[in-house]
């Protein structure tokens, strides 16, 4: 062989395993960063979560309550939790709306209203209706505000959002109102802890066998964990940032901060976005913007029904997670507010961007795998020397990463059932690191819906609720 293609052939050689190094080191790096970010958020939410300090509750008939409850065929439910607000929030009064509902749910809620005369029925029919929950509230908030009488302290008016399924903890009131909650008049909102009801449930598949139990006790277990454990401690750490997000379960909203939204253009009568998949988050959002302070009550919580079906579980987190994709175009209002600090934008931008983060895990994995193939059929001995030296640091990372996972599963027994042993918080521990892997394929299928233009969507069903062999889980609208 000549000497000069001789040389081509090594340059060459040189520049693919330069470039190969170039991108793997890239993969490393950037892997890294996620794992870093990770650890930082998750270390400020365990602080958090361990250092916080209940509040004295309020007087909450310094305040007039209206709870909203958000209807589409929910007949499964909705007499329950009428029952079930009522003995919780005795002198509240209740707003049903009927998001034209097909089957006996506005008959139900007339029925009670019948002999409770502070249910009202707020009925909603198509076009208008259907066409998400963030339009359905618009059209509580409008109803209330006609209902008012004209010279009403619109300050001390509280509008309560509760799920179809949520039943609030005795007490709720009082904790919400408390001097660090809505007993401060710059408080625009308060987010109260959530639990799912049915975690003990030892049957939750009555029809099914062993593993389908199994599986779904786990399931409902790893979402109760979720929320009164991870999720609490994200929330108290937004509290210290300022950042607190508003759920669509359990979020209590003064009346002048709704108005202080309608005042805007194009928005009169609609304090709550429209067509939005997370229009809760963003109502949080677009509050904090206009200057309102929001906060998180942890000494209360509205219970739900934690999803049995993994097909509905996949289904409403995909949503959410599209529901967070299109919550970045609020990225530059954030970073230019005077009412986030610094440390506020940050935990936004970490919240925005997650979604996005695993997506691109997602792409880079077997781009990754692909390098890795490749460099061992051509250049094996420079590709085992690149695994032996930053090898050990990746499964270093790996396993720093799972570490905070598990240890939620041992705070969350020590907090909920404190009557189980070590080794159950371990087993749950590990249980809620396997779960969170759901991330990956929810976002994944939230990108691909969104490139699709597929922004449409349908409640998801509840558990009660009898499907037919083959019916989708949930429908577009």
């Amino acid at each position: 062989m000549p000497d000069a293609l001789h040389d081509w052939i090594v340059l060459r050689q040189d520049a693919v395993v330069w470039f190969a190094g170039l991108v793997s080191l890239a993969l490393v790096g950037y892997m890294a960063f996620v794992f870093g970010r990770f650890l930082l958020y998750w270390a400020g939410s365990r602080h958090a979560f361990r250092h916080n300090r209940p509040a004295e509750p309020g007087d909450p008939t310094a305040f007039q309550w209206h709870l909203v409850i958000p209807c589409r065929d929910e007949e499964a439910v909705v007499t329950q939790t009428l029952a079930g607000l009522r003995d919780s929030a005795p002198g509240a009064h209740l707003w049903v709306i009927d998001d034209d509902s097909e089957d006996a749910t506005r008959d139900l809620v007339l029925a009670a209203a019948a002999h409770d005369d502070r249910v009202h029925l707020v009925q909603r029919r198509r076009p208008h209706a259907r066409i998400g929950k963030g339009a359905a509230l618009n059209a509580a908030y409008r109803e209330i505000t006609a209902w008012l009488p004209e010279d009403t302290d619109r300050s001390r008016v509280v509008i309560g959002v509760v799920d179809a399924d949520g039943r609030l903890d005795p007490g709720t009131l009082p904790q919400v109102c408390n001097d660090k909650a809505l007993g401060r008049p710059d408080t625009g909102a308060v987010q109260i802890g959530v639990r799912m009801r049915n975690a003990d449930d030892e049957l939750p598949l009555p029809c099914r066998g062993r593993t389908a139990n199994a599986f779904a006790r786990a399931l409902v277990r790893m979402q109760d964990i979720e929320f009164q454990a991870n999720n609490a401690g994200m929330q108290l750490l937004r509290r210290r940032t300022g950042s607190v997000g508003l759920g669509g379960n359990g979020q209590f909203v003064r009346l002048t901060a709704l108005d202080s939204l309608t005042a805007e253009e194009g928005r009169a009568g609609r304090p709550w976005p429209e067509r939005a998949l997370l229009e809760d988050y963003e109502s949080g959002l677009d509050l904090r913007l206009a200057g309102w302070r929001l906060t998180h009550v942890t000494e209360t919580q509205v219970s739900q029904e934690g999803l049995i079906s993994l097909r509905r579980f996949l289904t409403q987190r995909t949503r959410w997670a599209q529901g967070n994709m299109q919550c970045l175009r609020y990225t530059g209002r954030v970073l230019r507010s005077p009412f986030y600090t610094w440390s506020g934008k940050a935990e936004v931008l970490y919240t925005f961007l997650q979604p996005v983060v695993c997506v691109l895990l997602v792409l880079l994995f077997p781009l990754s795998l692909g390098i890795t193939a490749a460099g061992l059929v051509l250049f094996p001995a420079e590709t085992a020397d690149f695994h032996v030296r930053f090898g050990p640091w990746m499964l270093l990372a790996f396993a720093v990463a799972t570490l905070p996972m598990v240890l939620w599963g041992f705070a969350y027994r020590r907090l909920v059932h404190p009557d189980r042993g070590r080794l159950t918080g371990l087993l749950w521990g590990v249980l809620i690191w396997l779960y969170a892997y759901h991330l990956f394929v929810v976002a994944t299928r939230a990108a691909a819906r969104m490139l699709l233009g597929r922004n449409g969507w349908a409640k998801t069903r509840r558990n009660a609720e009898k499907v037919a062999l083959g019916a989708p889980t949930a429908l577009e609208s």
